[in-house]
């Protein structure tokens, strides 16, 4: 049993790195509470609380780093905050995920759109974080917070798609945004998951104290470096993932 904690807590490493820098550790950690005996359900609330203390450390580390994503994600967190609950409520329900294939076509989507993306929307243009373009991405956000209630898997591909083509942010800048609005509607997610009492908080402590580790060096480690390479880390990721997605979904 120890073991299998030990284990918990590396993984969970590993996903919060990963989710810091791109997105997509959810598609580690949940296999892994399944295996440890959760039915995918509280498998999938279970894993919230760990994303939730992930992504409150991980805005700590991009701020001392001297990358504040407010106020900007206070508008976008919010907005996803009222849909999370939607999706979280749907979510109590589920018990099973045919929804793999359909992520890994939308991650597929998301890599063509890094790939081929115009430079200039990454290179030295004024961000666009007021009047129309905020209003366009707060109500994307929305949408956004109810598929992260439901399940989150992926969640940060579609934001770091978004970000830097409508508001014109860096990857860097786009990444802690993303990590300050996810932590905005995981809230929600554990609050609606705990209301219907899904979530082993044994298991997800424990996994916390590993996507927290990483959350924090990813957040700190991913600011120093250029952001074509944190860009081919996203495309490998994904397509990683999707791989395994397509798969192994039955």
């Amino acid at each position: 049993m120890d073991f299998n904690f030990l284990f918990l807590i590396l993984v969970g490493f590993a996903a919060g790195f990963i989710n810091t820098i791109a997105g997509g550790g959810t598609l580690l950690t949940m296999p892994m509470l399944i295996f440890m005996g959760l039915p995918s359900n509280i498998a999938n609330a279970t894993n919230r609380v760990a994303i939730l203390i992930q992504t409150a450390l991980g805005v700590k580390g991009f701020q001392s780093k001297g990358v504040d994503p407010f106020p900007f994600a206070w508008y976008l967190g919010v907005s996803a905050l009222l849909g999370s609950f939607i999706g979280a409520y749907i979510a109590v329900d589920v018990k099973g995920a045919l929804f793999n294939r359909i992520l890994s076509i939308i991650m597929l989507i998301v890599v063509v759109l890094m790939i081929f993306q115009p430079k200039k929307v990454n290179q030295n243009l004024i961000e666009r974080i007021n009047g129309k373009h905020l209003v366009v991405s707060t109500i994307i956000f929305f949408f956004l917070g109810i598929y992260g209630g439901f399940i989150n898997a992926g969640i940060g591909f579609m934001m770091l798609a978004i970000l830097p083509y409508i508001n014109r942010l860096s990857i860097v800048k786009s990444n802690a945004v993303k990590v300050a609005v996810v932590c905005c509607y995981t809230v929600a997610a554990v609050i609606m998951f705990q209301y219907h009492e899904l979530i082993n908080w044994k298991y997800g402590l424990i996994l916390a104290i590993g996507n927290a580790s990483g959350a924090w060096v990813s957040s700190r480690w991913s600011v120093g470096i250029p952001e074509k390479t944190i860009k081919y880390i996203i495309i490998t990721v994904i397509c990683a993932i999707g791989i395994k997605l397509w798969f192994f979904s039955a």
